[in-house]
């Protein structure tokens, strides 16, 4: 029996094995080519009473590989009804997540949807590599938001401008 056991057979056996992990693992691989280039990782509505401050965006994760300088861009509606703002960013090698909002905003209407049209456009800006919508709602009104800033400052000190 202990004949049997040589290291022919073992290297045999562990390449058989090692075949056979290799078909598993093959077959069950995810294809980078079929994932969007960008994951949402959520979005929503920012109220900042104090500074009179309202704004959306959404935070956006790199899913596949993006050439260094293609753009990301985004079309925030305006709940004013006004042209769409338009916010865009460069993908660099410093980090895979992004973060794009909308300038400051009023006019924001409880639980209507406000869509946002995002593209990832290839560095010359000549093709659009990828394309997603997404719809944000609020769960307030800005009614809630003053017309002029409560405070001023880094210290939050009261505004006597009013």
């Amino acid at each position: 029996m202990v004949n049997s056991i040589t290291l022919p057979r073992i290297l045999a056996a562990s390449a058989a094995l090692l075949a056979v992990l290799l078909a598993i693992g093959w077959m069950t691989r995810e294809n980078p080519d079929d994932k969007p280039y960008l994951k949402i990782l959520g979005g929503g509505f920012m109220f900042n009473y104090r500074v009179a401050d309202v704004y959306y965006g959404f935070t956006a994760l790199v899913e596949r590989p993006l050439p260094v300088g293609s753009i990301i861009e985004a079309a925030f509606e305006d709940p004013g009804g006004g042209p769409d703002h338009v916010v865009r960013t460069r993908v660099g090698t410093q980090t895979a997540r992004y973060s794009l909002r909308s300038p400051s905003l009023r006019g924001v209407e409880k639980d209507k949807p406000y869509k946002v049209a995002i593209r990832v456009i290839d560095r010359e800006e000549r093709e659009v590599l990828w394309r997603h919508e997404l719809a944000i709602r609020s769960q307030i009104g800005d009614e809630v938001v003053p017309d002029k800033p409560l405070t001023v400052g880094p210290g939050y000190a009261k505004n006597t401008m009013q």
